[in-house]
């Protein structure tokens, strides 16, 4: 199928300082970018003084964009995968992108080019043990949220998740109840929320902590919340 290649390029989380050299040059020599909202990509480029054809793929796109995706690479042209922010692949369609256009052409050419990442920004700066964690992306809304805190408060590894501001609340009201039936209520966690923005704030110490200062600030943004390993003080 392909004698073109797919770049996966990574995209600032918030502070467009983030963007790599790389990736700058990556962008600038694209032939056709796929991201998940043309605005806000726009806003990348206009800020990088990039102009390039943005096309929209985000996870209710259907299989004529996968299609044109799969005929822009048949025709030799580098074409570049973004999301929003962050690492695409990681918690969005691009993944699925990705396997499809494999499944077609198990040759095609795809070259990552690294940067931020939310979850490993956040574990970076925890301050917990990282040679071994489990990343469990965004918590369900609804169904399996009982079942998914007992297996948190039974794990035993530094465990990264994310949650909105409408919900966060909610989820370490859950985690601490948990916890508390675990018997483990002084397990630490650390909470980023605004990562590389101008509000940046990290919250540390138990989920009864925690709770408490967010109560204090304006829980506004998104949060990353990382827990630490079961046993660790």
């Amino acid at each position: 199928m392909a004698s073109g290649t797919l770049f996966i390029v990574a995209t600032p989380i918030g502070n467009l300082q983030d963007i790599t050299f790389r990736a700058v040059e990556v962008l600038t020599a694209a032939d056709a970018i796929f991201c998940e909202d043309t605005r806000v990509t726009a806003k990348l480029l206009a800020h990088l003084k990039i102009q390039k054809p943005l096309f929209a793929y985000h996870q209710h796109s259907d299989e004529k964009v996968i299609g044109q995706v799969a005929a822009t690479l048949r025709e030799g042209m580098r074409v570049v995968l973004v999301s929003d922010a962050g690492t695409p692949g990681i918690n969005d369609p691009g993944g699925m992108l990705i396997a499809r256009l494999l499944a077609v052409e198990p040759t095609l050419t795809i070259v990552p080019i690294p940067g931020p990442n939310a979850a490993i920004t956040a574990l970076s700066a925890s301050g917990f043990p990282a040679g071994r964690f489990q990343y469990w992306g965004f918590i369900p809304h609804k169904k399996g949220r009982q079942t998914l805190f007992r297996e948190l408060a039974a794990c035993e590894d530094t465990v990264v998740f994310y949650e909105s501001k409408h919900r966060i609340g909610k989820t370490l009201e859950q985690v601490r109840e948990a916890f508390a039936a675990a018997e483990t209520p002084e397990r630490p966690l650390v909470i980023g929320r605004e990562l590389t923005k101008q509000f940046e704030t990290f919250y540390r110490g138990t989920v009864e902590q925690v709770l408490r200062a967010l109560q204090e600030d304006e829980t506004l943004g998104e949060f990353v919340v990382v827990v630490g390993p079961r046993g660790w003080h």
